[in-house]
């Protein structure tokens, strides 16, 4: 069984991810599937933004 907490605490790290940093991460990522992964955990945050703009009705 995997440790919950652990995964908790990555989850809350990437949370804190600028813009550019995951900018740096796909440009400096060792293999595509990396680069993916990461560009994928920028486009999951960059929606949640979105849909906080939304939600508040800030377009």
């Amino acid at each position: 069984m995997c440790d919950v907490n652990r995964y908790n605490d990555i989850y809350n790290e990437i949370k804190k991810l600028t813009k550019e940093d995951t900018t740096q991460l796909i440009l400096e990522a060792p293999t595509e599937e990396e680069k993916d992964f990461y560009a994928m955990v920028g486009d999951f945050f960059l929606q949640k933004k979105q849909d906080e703009c939304i939600a508040r009705n800030v377009f």
